[in-house]
């Protein structure tokens, strides 16, 4: 798995999220080399990689954008620009975010826990807001049903009162996920969400979950 930087910009349009939303405690899950934390406050970053420590991550999350374009390149067409603007700007705001982020893990590392899905290092309901970027649904051609399910159960444990998850399709492909509908029918009262943010064809929704039932 790649550690991405991605932007507070880039979450607000991905999740669609308005200052109303992020007034209490908010995890960003897994959270890789964003500066959400960084920018936003009451957002606890939750990554496997931030065990091995600040040298490491940092040359993890420096080493990790090339790979991102990597796979753009080898799907070309199934990405547009109109969110970005161009390669040059999206590459602008990932490296700007890269180091917000790095500054930041080695100022405030409160703000940084080393957890992954589907066992969380948190306590049952201690989060109003939960945010999953380019994980689930993403990485379903390897990561299975069976683990989505408990990731799914997972995030909701730990949320009072919503779960959001964007994209909702294929890494790279774009195509659906054929369990998603399967998932939601075992899940809380869900809905799909139309989104700002636009990249990937095809990903233009996000899943939003009641997580006070």
């Amino acid at each position: 798995m790649l550690v991405t930087s991605r932007s507070a910009a880039e979450y607000r349009a991905m999740f669609d999220l308005s200052p109303a939303d992020l007034a209490g405690p908010v995890l960003d899950c897994c959270a890789g080399g964003a500066s959400f934390a960084a920018e936003t406050p009451n957002v606890l970053a939750v990554d496997p990689s931030y065990a091995v420590g600040f040298d490491e991550m940092a040359r993890r999350v420096r080493a990790s954008l090339p790979g991102t374009d990597a796979i753009i390149d080898d799907h070309r067409d199934a990405f547009e620009w109109s969110w970005y603007g161009d390669p040059q700007r999206r590459l602008e705001i990932r490296s700007r975010a890269r180091e917000m982020f790095l500054e930041d893990l080695r100022d405030n590392p409160s703000h940084y826990v080393a957890g992954a899905l589907p066992n969380l290092p948190l306590a049952a309901k201690s989060v109003d807001l939960a945010l999953c970027s380019h994980l689930l649904f993403t990485w379903s051609d390897q990561l299975d049903e069976q683990w989505h399910r408990a990731a799914l159960a997972e995030l909701v444990r730990v949320t009072r009162r919503e779960v959001r998850i964007f994209p909702l399709v294929v890494q790279g492909t774009g195509e659906p996920v054929e369990f998603l509908d399967r998932l939601r029918a075992e899940l809380p009262p869900s809905e799909l969400r139309d989104v700002p943010y636009r990249f990937q064809r095809g990903a233009r929704q996000m899943l939003v979950i009641d997580a006070r039932r």
